[in-house]
């Protein structure tokens, strides 16, 4: 009989701890799902942001070009108009034409500058 009750001890001991070890199991099997959740979230959003920031970097270029474009088109007109022997333009007309030159190379100087602090590593 000492032979039965070491089974039945090895048993009832043996029970338990498989409970408990498949417990945890379930425990950390339910926790790796939710970190792998957790994960493919954050890289969603990461992907999310990524292109909000490419489209925010796109439509700024597309503003500065159309920047660019009025400016040309605002200093031909000047030109011509004042290329007009009755158009009598004022002071106004110069002060304006010098005005957007000042800025246009303001704008270019910046640029220059954020072009050289981009390539700084």
């Amino acid at each position: 009989m000492d032979g039965t009750l070491l089974v039945t001890i090895i048993i009832a001991a043996g029970i338990p701890s498989a409970i408990t070890g498949f417990g945890f199991w379930m425990i950390e099997h339910k926790i790796s799902q939710r970190d792998e959740q957790l994960r493919k979230e954050a890289e969603r959003r990461e992907k999310e942001q990524a292109e909000r920031d490419r489209q925010r970097k796109e439509y700024e270029l597309s503003q500065l070009n159309m920047t660019v474009a009025t400016m040309a088109l605002a200093e031909a007109t000047a030109a011509a108009v004042q290329r007009i022997p009755d158009a009598h333009c004022n002071g106004d007309m110069h002060k304006a034409l010098d005005y957007a030159n000042k800025i246009k190379n303001e704008q270019r100087d910046f640029l220059r500058k954020q072009a050289i602090q981009s390539l700084d590593l």
